[in-house]
């Protein structure tokens, strides 16, 4: 492997989402020549509204986009937890001044192609970084003196490593572990409608979670309060396979009966809707193998209950860098060091994601408990209970895995 007297070593990055743009820039800002290997034939993101922690711009800053970012965001005022059967507030959480002060950045919400768009023009303008579309990687040959990937087309890339950014089915993933995805038999459904079409009554500027019987809906605002995203979850009663596809209002209705009118009413709105059968993986010991890593869904896909999935794609990408800095671009030394530093701490939120499942979707007296939970709680202990989550930093994101290490 090259080191910083010698020749930069080269990566192929497979997977051109928010993670594998992310790493691409991060990777790329150090001197590395970057291949990134996208399956679809253009560039872009489905999905509609994501949520960005504080620790997310932390991220974005150090990858030198979060103003941009910040430009197409909308700055959220709390976090509203409310009772979809009997309208009562669970909690609201503050995220105003006090909340920035506490974690050094805000909390806000975007739509995800702003967010990918963003990081996509850095990337565009990045002359490290070669963007390969159409190039869905078929196989795979990782050796000790590099790797090779073949495309459907037939088109071959080598490079001295590879990071598999190529989210749930990642084929990295697939050579490195082998392992299947768990399909929760959670469904979410996704859309996006003009704040016209919102209910005047909830148009909070706030990301807000009715939380109700094995279902939930949330909705917030993006693009400058100019549309509301709209997101329900629920726990289907067919047998489910990973994937996305239309969705049908019909179905919707179907399990939201013991909702109330308020938030009920948010199932009317959409004209169309985007179905996703999720699915997470249980969290694994390692996921590096000599020039071979993974990273963001490849590496630990989670549910959305805790809003993190974007925001770890983003920390591993910043860590990814880091570590090759640490290790002076030996990159199998490199990736030991990230996946040890990015294994505890991203299935620690996998788990806790799915234990947030559980409160939100909670029914008979487990409602009733989790209704209790936060009584009487202030701002200050609600910032304290999310300490693990939103204060990572650039600077620390190593020291755990070098202090296990020592």
């Amino acid at each position: 492997m090259g080191t910083t007297s010698k020749a930069k070593p080269t990566v192929l990055l497979v997977g051109g989402g928010i993670g594998g743009m992310a790493a691409a820039l991060s990777l790329a800002r150090l001197g590395i020549s970057v291949d990134l290997l996208e399956q679809s034939a253009t560039i872009g993101e489905i999905g509609a509204g994501l949520q960005l922690g504080p620790n997310a711009f932390a991220a974005l800053d150090a990858l030198g986009v979060g103003d941009a970012v910040r430009r197409g965001s909308v700055f959220t005022d709390r976090l509203v937890m409310m009772d979809a059967v009997d309208c009562s507030e669970v909690a609201s959480v503050p995220v105003g001044e006090a909340f920035r002060a506490r974690f050094r950045n805000p909390y806000a919400v975007s739509h995800r192609a702003d967010l990918h768009g963003a990081i996509h023009d850095a990337v565009k303008d990045h002359p490290l970084i070669r963007f390969h579309t159409s190039a869905q990687v078929e196989a795979l040959d990782i050796g000790d003196r590099g790797v090779t990937a073949v495309t459907r087309d037939g088109r071959r890339f080598s490079a001295d490593a590879i990071v598999g950014c190529d989210g749930v089915k990642s084929v990295v993933r697939s050579k490195l572990i082998g392992d299947a995805p768990r399909v929760s038999g959670h469904v979410v459904y996704r859309a996006v409608v003009p704040a016209a079409d919102m209910p005047e009554d909830l148009r909070w500027n706030a990301p807000v979670v009715w939380a109700g019987p094995n279902c939930h809906l949330v909705h917030y605002p993006l693009r400058h309060g100019e549309q509301y995203n709209l997101v329900v979850t629920f726990h289907s009663r067919d047998r489910e396979e990973w994937g996305v596809s239309d969705g049908s209002k019909k179905e919707v209705l179907s399990y939201f009966e013991g909702v109330h009118a308020r938030p009920r009413q948010l199932l009317d709105r959409p004209t169309s809707w985007r179905r996703w059968s999720t699915a997470d993986r249980d969290p694994v010991a390692n996921w590096s193998e000599g020039p071979a890593t993974l990273l963001g869904d490849a590496a630990h896909p989670m549910m959305q209950y805790l809003a993190q999935g974007a925001c770890m794609a983003l920390e591993d990408a910043v860590t990814l860098g880091k570590a090759v800095e640490a290790c002076d671009f030996d990159l199998p030394a490199a990736f030991r060091l990230y996946a040890a530093a990015r294994i505890p701490r991203t299935a620690r939120v996998v788990l806790s994601v799915r234990e947030m499942g559980r409160i939100y979707h909670a029914k008979g007296v487990e409602r009733l408990v989790r209704n209790s939970l936060w009584t009487g709680r202030t701002p200050e202990r609600f910032y304290d209970a999310v300490e693990w989550l939103y204060a990572w930093n650039p600077e620390q994101c190593l020291a755990d895995a070098r202090l296990a290490a020592a």
